[in-house]
C-alpha cells in the first residue's frame, strides 16, 4: 500500500509539472519604452502548441476602437474576417509562435501593430524577477523586420483585472 501511495504522489507531482502553464502565459501590461507609460493590457495564452496574444484594454483610447489602419488579412492570421473592421481590443495581434528549447521562449510567429498595420516577426522571452535588471517578472516582446533587425519592449506582469482595466 505504501508503494502505491508513493507512485500516486510521484504521478501527481510529475503530471503537475507537465501541465503547468508556460511562464510567458498570463496577463501583461505593454509599456512604451520612451515615455514609460502603459499602452495596453494583454493576455498571452497558448492554443494547441502555439502562443497567441490579444489586447484586453487600451490606455487613453476608446475600448471599442476599430483597427482601421490594418490590412483586411495577413498570412497565418488566426481569425477570419476583415481585420480592418475588427476592434483592437479582443483581437489576437500576436499569433503562431512556437516554443523554443525551453519554457518561456517563443519565436517563429508574428505580431501586427494595430496602430499602423505593420507586421513583424515576433519573439517572446520570459525574464524572471532577479532583483537586479528585472525587479519583477517581465516579458520581452521583440518585433523584427528580418536579419535580427528590430526592437524589444519589456512588458510588466499584471493581474487579469489590471490588464483588462486600462482606460
Amino acid at each position: 500500500m505504501k508503494k502505491f501511495a508513493f507512485f500516486v504522489a510521484v504521478f501527481v507531482l510529475v503530471s503537475g509539472f507537465c501541465f503547468a502553464a508556460d511562464p510567458a502565459e498570463g496577463f501583461w501590461i505593454s509599456v512604451d519604452e520612451k515615455s514609460g507609460k502603459a499602452t495596453a493590457g494583454w493576455e498571452i495564452y497558448t492554443s494547441g502548441n502555439q502562443l497567441f496574444g490579444r489586447i484586453l484594454s487600451l490606455a487613453d483610447k476608446p475600448q471599442n476602437e476599430k483597427a482601421s489602419k490594418v490590412k483586411d488579412s495577413y498570412p497565418g492570421f488566426p481569425v477570419s474576417g476583415k481585420l480592418s473592421e475588427m476592434t483592437v481590443v479582443g483581437t489576437p495581434w500576436i499569433f503562431n509562435l512556437t516554443l523554443d528549447k525551453q519554457p518561456g521562449n517563443w519565436s517563429g510567429g508574428s505580431i501586427v501593430d494595430p496602430t499602423d498595420g505593420k507586421i513583424y516577426k515576433c519573439k517572446i522571452t520570459f525574464r524572471p524577477q532577479d532583483g537586479k535588471k528585472f525587479l519583477k517578472d517581465t516579458l520581452e516582446m521583440r518585433g523584427e523586420i528580418g536579419l535580427g533587425i528590430g526592437r524589444s519592449q519589456f512588458w510588466q506582469k499584471a493581474t487579469k483585472d489590471e490588464a483588462a482595466g486600462l482606460r
